[in-house]
């Protein structure tokens, strides 16, 4: 990477120049002595004092090839991770799909995931801002702040999966000598030892995690692949395999658009000029191919659970030991790869326990009086108590979590999409006004669409909660909701938007 990118990750915040909630425009904020001698110390020990502030194109690194390379290497090492392996698995042991069925699904749900993450990272290099700063331009300034809270859910219910799973893998490798409660803290440290650093270290850790990853996921390929069972085919009637088909598909979207409200927040000190179309390849290559390897193995895993007695035994429920048994014909050296797989689950955790600090400072004004360093802490501290407490529930938690974030994400998604081609075609967004509420959109329009998005969700959902009436008139159940969603969506936001400009003006 390009030695200036290094220099100015950790920049120097001035914490007196910034924009006021409270105000509503440009302005300065009163400190605490207390606040200014943390921020100094976060200088001093190359922690990233920056939070959710808009970084000035004076204060980026130069572009380049490496680091359009970088961006690849980022979602590829934050991926590359056994918390998607898991999601393969329940398309033939919950949807009841063959091998190809499942697969095939996996595939392109996977990679139409990370196109809508590819889409909103374009938009940190544009504007310097994070992701869901980003938002107040299209949702409104106080009708965004649903986001932040969705996103919070999103990147906190992440960790707790994370640790669970880790903990799990660890637990299985030593026999039982280590705990699940143990595994779980041991990932939760290492994970907020490298997130509170902040963008320097983060990056400097993706660029190279994911070669030890892809390395042990192959192996498991070598090791387990001969056992995946193949041929089987999917169960039920057509109908019925139809139904499963596109849920599973949704369910494999929803695990990598989950990342979309968090894409632009590792772009923000690239420059302005940065392509476009690059940054959207080279985010889409690296997530999706990500989440092809993993979900593929997933699947195969799941496969295997009907016909492999010593599989079944390791699953029962627990993802976690349904890994470790994959490389159980390797011995000592299988163990050694369980390891690496399941360490391999910090890189997931990184970048989710990064955003959802920035969460937390864009909720209020208060929020952002607090360190990152501090509230990096606290994230931590909650998803390790929600690991400790769910730890024996990871499946029922994981199949009910991941439709349920894709729905909302597909509805700001496509309400982005249409203010961006219809609205502001042509138009330049004035990206200083990020914390300026009386020049932002009201936010009405927006507003209205997200809820009538979400009687569409709600109306056409599958889930083990509720069945919406859409949903059970399909035979065999679907899950719909993410598609109605967008359609809801895509209907009631143009007119909105018109006579919101029209009457309104903003």
């Amino acid at each position: 990477m390009d030695p200036d990118m290094e220099k100015s990750d950790v920049p120097t915040r001035n914490v007196t120049q910034y924009d006021s909630e409270e105000l509503g425009s440009s302005s300065t904020i009163p400190t605490s002595k207390w606040l200014e001698w943390f921020n100094h110390i976060e200088d001093l020990a190359g922690i990233e004092a920056r939070g959710i502030e808009r970084v000035p194109e004076e204060e980026r690194h130069k572009g380049g090839a490496r680091e359009y390379m970088q961006m690849m290497l980022l979602w590829l090492s934050a991926n590359l991770t056994a918390n998607n392996t898991t999601v393969g698995i329940l398309g033939p042991l919950v949807f009841g799909l063959g091998f190809t069925d499942a697969a095939l699904c996996a595939s392109f749900g996977g990679f139409l995931g990370a196109a809508g993450v590819g889409f909103t990272s374009m938009w940190g290099p544009r504007s310097g801002n994070r992701t869901l700063i980003v938002a107040r331009y299209f949702m409104g300034y106080y009708p965004s702040k649903i986001c932040y809270l969705l996103n919070l859910v999103i990147m906190l219910g992440y960790g707790m999966i994370d640790c669970v799973i880790g903990g799990q893998i660890l637990s299985a490798v030593s026999g039982g000598r280590m705990t699940v409660i143990v595994g779980i803290i041991v990932v939760a440290i290492v994970t907020w030892v490298v997130a509170a650093f902040g963008m320097r270290i983060f990056q400097m850790y993706e660029r190279y995690a994911w070669l030890p990853q892809l390395i042990v996921l192959c192996i498991m390929m070598g090791s387990a692949g001969p056992r995946f069972d193949i041929h089987t085919p999917s169960t039920g009637s057509p109908e019925q395999v139809a139904a499963s088909r596109l849920s599973f598909f949704s369910l494999c979207m929803s695990s990598g658009i989950a990342w979309a409200p968090s894409g632009a927040d590792y772009y923000v000190y690239y420059p302005a000029n940065t392509a476009r179309w690059r940054t959207f390849l080279m985010t889409t290559i690296g997530l999706g191919f990500a989440l092809f390897i993993t979900l593929l193995l997933g699947v195969g895993l799941g496969t295997g659970v009907a016909t492999i007695p010593s599989w079944s035994a390791a699953y029962d429920n627990t993802p976690g030991n349904l890994l470790a048994a994959a490389y159980d014909n390797l011995n000592g050296f299988g163990g050694f790869c369980s390891v690496i797989v399941a360490l391999g689950v910090i890189s997931n955790n990184i970048p989710g326990t990064y955003s959802a600090s920035l969460a937390f400072q864009m909720l209020g004004r208060h929020g952002t009086k607090i360190p990152r360093f501090i509230l990096t802490c606290f994230c931590v501290i909650i998803y390790t108590a929600c690991a400790l407490g769910g730890r024996n529930y990871l499946f029922e938690i994981f199949n009910n979590f991941l439709p349920l974030m894709g729905y909302w994400i597909v509805i700001w998604i496509t309400i982005m999409l249409e203010e961006d081609l219809i609205f502001k075609r042509g138009k330049q967004y004035d990206w200083t006004i990020w914390n300026d509420r009386t020049k932002l959109p009201l936010g009405i329009a927006s507003g209205i669409s997200f809820l009538v998005g979400w009687a569409g969700a709600i109306v056409g959902m599958d889930q083990v909660y509720y069945v919406g009436p859409i949903a059970k008139s399909v035979a065999g159940g679907c899950d719909l909701g993410i598609w109605l969603g967008i359609g809801f969506t895509c209907l009631a936001y143009p007119p909105l938007r018109a006579l919101e400009l029209r009457i309104v003006g903003r």
